[in-house]
């Protein structure tokens, strides 16, 4: 009986292999230099190649343009560095004419900061881990929708409803509460005074501060939040023990983004304070620091000479400002890394 002949073993086969492979490991309809080709000399994918040399350009740009701007700012504000006294305005030198606008910029920013802090975080909180879920998004739309409103209609918005409706809550503040240096009084009549500047500085600053809570809020680890809940935690000690620690350095970057805004508001500030050139923390008088943004944009036009340059070094004095905040911003993020998913 005849046997069907085998092939012997350790004989190649002159099959190809499934697929059609090559026994290179190549498509037989691909050239073995196919890949080689999409691949640059130093081994990665052009398309790889052109995204990174596009976002280093980027960041390289980014700190280009900063530089830029140091430079023109220190370059045209330095010959009112080194001015005598009596040429700039005021009559007693640079640091006198900057430090109340300094003092003012500073102090709206805080009061901005300080009420729209707490704000920012129960609106993210609401969204994230309160709100049915369609409530949530309809919510959180309407809130990212505040930035898109220019700043004119909130300076609008602050004098022509703010101001009036507001002068009343001054007056209770003065009679109850005037032994306060910050409503001492007497109540301004108008109602255009630091606080209401503070408080449409916070509404405007309300939806970074927002977004940047709630993202983070939602990042914070599902498995912690339950964890708790099975614990016997309420949903306010979950949110006290997971979801606030989890965000903190998130929560901490969104606010030094919101202060970024307030300290360089211009508009909104100088159509709502009714500002003066002195230093006072009487937060309800119609006697009002002013502030570096919006004292540049009301004197820039009537300006000549030396007082321009007194004006952009009050600019510099700003952009050193900013960037000293968020330097320092960096730096307490930084600390909380390691506890935190939203790294910055």
């Amino acid at each position: 009986m005849t046997k069907p002949a085998t092939a012997q073993s350790g004989t190649p086969s002159s099959d190809p292999p499934p697929g059609g492979d090559s026994p290179r490991g190549t498509s037989t309809g691909e050239p073995p230099n196919a890949e080689s080709r999409r691949r640059g000399r130093s081994g990665k994918r052009i398309g790889d190649q052109i995204f990174s040399g596009t976002a280093v350009g980027a960041g390289v740009l980014i700190l280009v343009t900063l530089a830029a701007v140091a430079a023109f700012l220190l370059y045209e504000g330095f010959p009112a560095l080194v001015a005598d006294p009596e040429e700039l305005p005021g009559g007693e030198g640079f640091i006198a004419y900057v430090t109340p606008l300094l003092f003012g910029t500073v102090l709206a920013a805080v009061i901005a900061l300080v009420v729209a802090t707490p704000l920012a975080i129960g609106i993210a909180l609401f969204i994230s881990h309160y709100a049915p879920r369609r409530v949530a998004a309809g919510l959180g739309y309407l809130v990212d929708l505040l930035a898109a409103v220019p700043s004119v209609v909130y300076g609008l918005w602050g004098i022509f409803f703010l101001a009036p409706n507001i002068v009343p809550v001054y007056q209770w503040l003065e009679e109850y509460l005037g032994f306060i240096p910050f409503f001492a009084g007497p109540a301004s009549a108008t109602g255009r005074t630091m606080l209401t500047a503070g408080l449409v500085l916070a509404v405007m600053i309300l939806p970074i501060m927002t977004a940047v809570n709630r993202e983070v809020f939602l990042q914070t680890p599902r498995l912690q939040e339950e964890a708790s809940l099975a614990l016997g935690a309420t949903r306010w000690e979950m949110i006290r023990m997971t979801v606030l620690p989890f965000g903190r350095s998130g929560i901490i970057s969104g606010s030094m983004l919101g202060l970024g805004r307030a300290l360089g508001e211009t508009l909104a500030v100088a159509m709502v304070l009714s500002a003066s050139d002195v230093i006072t923390i009487n937060l309800i008088d119609s006697v009002n620091s002013s502030t570096i943004a919006a004292n540049i944009a009301l004197d820039f036009p009537e300006s000549s000479g030396l007082a321009v340059n007194a004006l952009i070094a009050t600019g510099l004095v700003l952009f050193a400002l900013t960037f000293v905040v968020n330097f320092a911003a960096r730096a307490v993020v930084a600390r909380r890394r390691d506890f935190s998913g939203a790294n910055a």
